[in-house]
């Protein structure tokens, strides 16, 4: 059996909802892993993705698709599951990740689980899943009657774990066959671009609150998550306030993170931030009130006014 996975990347590398992604891609019994990469064959981390299973790399290169367009990326998904006879095809739960495999559904006319925590082959056609539903509220039960399983992984609800034995991978170069209409919808990255992580792949996310006082106070949030390498965050009350698009936000009605490192600026910690954030390994909370809920959630605190730490911060990570 062959288990397909979309890979997406953090600059150079695999990011790390993939390589979760690709973790329960093991789970699903004896199967060969393929994943899938649109980027240049020269960029392709094919010995990461060895070191968690993958057995072989679709390379999809700019020259027969560039940009992102979803309806052509689940159309050379389709392409390679008829092809390597695919028994279920995932990504992460990203907003890429649903997006693409919700068109690869509409393409195949298979039906399509998304945010899956748990999906084990269960004979045949058919798998068992358990899924986020109601923004995580609720944990779903349900049995997918499907000859090709289509899903998406919850980002938050599997570690990324190196398979033991990593496997001999192979790089193959496919062309798609797209049709005009597959690129009617598409994203022109530039090169600069194409390597920026989005907030639920990042390995840093810098999130900023109510204290950071208005849009202008998000300038040295920026600057600070440019030399961490990651992005900006924010609380729902940015984005109520309109200072942040909602694309920004971090929590049970926007975007649940998983870095490495969540630094949270003048955020008080809410249940509903706390419930987009928890799987960050690490969070670190910048707040003036040393009763902010968040602080109970933080493995480190700065009790103090983040319009000085920041500055501060930057200055020190400067001059190294």
């Amino acid at each position: 059996m062959t288990v397909l996975v979309l890979v997406e990347r953090d600059g150079t590398e695999p990011a790390d909802v993939s390589l979760r992604a690709l973790t329960l891609a093991r789970s699903l019994g004896d199967t060969s892993v393929g994943t899938v990469v649109f980027a240049e064959v020269a960029e392709v981390p094919a010995d990461a993705l060895a070191g968690y299973g993958a057995t072989d790399v679709y390379v999809i290169e700019p020259s027969s698709l560039e940009g992102y367009a979803p309806q052509a990326w689940a159309r050379a998904l389709a392409g390679l599951a008829a092809e390597t006879g695919a028994t279920a095809v995932l990504a992460a739960g990203t907003d890429r990740g649903n997006e693409v495999l919700a068109h690869l559904g509409a393409i195949t006319g298979l039906p399509m689980a998304a945010n899956c925590t748990l999906v084990t082959p269960d004979g045949g056609k058919t798998h068992r899943l358990v899924r986020h539903r109601w923004a995580g509220l609720l944990l779903e039960d349900a049995v997918m009657e499907a000859p090709v399983a289509l899903f998406t992984v919850a980002t938050d609800s599997v570690a990324a774990v190196s398979a033991q034995k990593p496997a001999a991978v192979e790089v193959h170069v496919h062309k798609p066959e797209l049709a005009e209409a597959d690129l009617v919808v598409r994203a022109v990255e530039s090169p600069a671009g194409a390597g920026g992580a989005s907030l639920a792949t990042a390995r840093v996310v810098v999130g900023g609150g109510r204290g950071v006082g208005g849009p202008d106070g998000f300038a040295p949030l920026e600057e600070l998550a440019g030399l961490l390498g990651g992005v900006v965050g924010v609380s729902r009350v940015v984005t109520s306030e309109g200072w942040r698009p909602h694309k920004q936000q971090v929590g049970q009605t926007g975007t649940k993170i998983t870095p490495e490192l969540y630094l949270a600026c003048g955020i008080s910690g809410a249940i509903q931030h706390i419930a987009g954030c928890a799987g960050a390994k690490h969070i670190i909370a910048i707040n003036t009130d040393p009763g902010a809920p968040i602080l109970a959630h933080a493995d480190y605190a700065i009790i103090g006014d983040l319009h000085e730490v920041i500055p501060a911060l930057i200055e020190a990570l400067r001059s190294r």
